[in-house]
């Protein structure tokens, strides 16, 4: 059964999309009806965003999201928040997943229509007013990094085993096809959705999301964490390794312009450690599998904590024990007698040689 906010999300794609497809001009559908599986058309201005109108419906910049312009778009986006959404609200709960889809949506919505109205300011085309800015790729780019968080090294197996692939390569896989369909096919505006979405939920994920520490439910301290400084989570790491090395110097400039301005706060080394020993516990733990949320970790949504929590309940009963026998007073050791008769070895007497006895003679 699907988590409530996710089977929420599911039916507004659905029922938002149809109304999309409904309520779009006439004169446009006819003019796209010889591709409609990929026809992007014009969205309906108070449903999806359109940069020369949107001002007047605020709501479209958090309503595009479930507005899909195909029937492509609409199955890709609905397989992503089943699968996806089950698996991330289980793994965080409803409440820090409704924060993460609010970001993923809004920030790389709004950030789209900024670069469109800078565009026809520097150009003065009406081309970008006109543009449609709709879809779920920024929250399909969202879920991918947070996999990566989450389980980098699980396997998914495509076509039969056919095609296997780490979790961890999907980022860049889903960034470099969306940049290639948008410089080959004109699909630019999913490109920037998909930039947008990644960079947006890199930010919250890396440096502000607050998160339990996986050792608080074995301590008791409800001890919290700031964002993700594990070295696996850095920016680097979501592209090959030959480029790795000149996007980490890029990506430690930028930093460090954050952090002198104030936006970000620079990780201690205490941050990374423990950002080291989050990853490794969620590595180990249990997390259940992305297509299967219930295979692994119990209900559905077993993780690390649960793991360290009866751990820790058998450690402290362990102690108790300890404890009590040590305090429990040892008993005294038993007389033992010279002369008395032994059950272990038998009848025997000892009878201690006199010095004033007689000798015996010998022969």
């Amino acid at each position: 059964m699907l988590p409530p906010l996710t089977r929420s999300l599911l039916a507004a794609v659905v029922v938002f999309t149809l109304l999309n497809f409904l309520l779009r001009p006439h004169a446009d559908w006819v003019e796209k009806v010889e591709q409609p599986l990929i026809g992007v058309g014009h969205g309906v201005p108070y449903l999806t965003i359109v940069p020369g109108v949107s001002v007047r419906y605020p709501w479209v910049f958090a309503l595009a999201t479930v507005a899909e312009q195909n029937v492509a778009g609409l199955l890709i986006t609905a397989a992503t928040v089943f699968y996806g959404g089950r698996y991330l609200e289980r793994a965080w709960g409803s409440q820090e997943f409704a924060k993460f889809i609010l970001f993923v949506s809004v920030v790389p919505n709004l950030l789209s229509f900024l670069l469109y109205i800078v565009a026809y300011v520097l150009t003065s085309r009406s081309a970008p007013l006109h543009t449609t800015i709709s879809g779920g790729i920024a929250i399909q780019a969202g879920f991918l990094v947070s996999f990566k968080q989450l389980v980098p090294e699980h396997t998914v197996a495509i076509a039969k085993g056919l095609i296997r692939m780490r979790v961890k390569h999907f980022p860049a896989i889903f960034l470099l096809a969306n940049t290639i369909s948008g410089l080959v096919l004109g699909t630019e505006t999913a490109m920037f959705l998909a930039w947008f979405g990644f960079m947006t939920a890199w930010v919250y994920l890396r440096f502000y999301r607050i998160s339990p520490s996986l050792s608080s439910a074995a301590t008791g301290d409800g001890s919290v964490i700031r964002g993700d400084a594990s070295d696996t989570f850095a920016f680097a790491h979501f592209f090959p390794e030959p480029i790795q090395t000149p996007v980490a110097v890029l990506a430690d400039q930028v930093y460090n312009i954050l952090v002198s301005i104030n936006i970000c706060t620079a990780f201690s080394t205490h941050d990374i450690d423990t950002g080291n020993e989050q990853a490794s516990a969620r590595a180990e733990g249990g997390l259940p599998s992305i297509m299967n949320p219930n295979s692994r970790g119990g209900r559905g949504g077993g993780t690390r904590a649960e793991a360290e929590r009866r751990r820790a309940l058998a450690l402290k009963a362990l102690d108790q024990r300890l404890h009590a026998a040590a305090a429990r007073p040892a008993p005294a050791p038993a007389p033992v007698s010279v002369s008395g008769p032994s059950n272990m070895l038998g009848e025997t007497t000892y009878e201690p040689e006199r010095p004033d006895a007689p000798e015996k003679p010998t022969s």
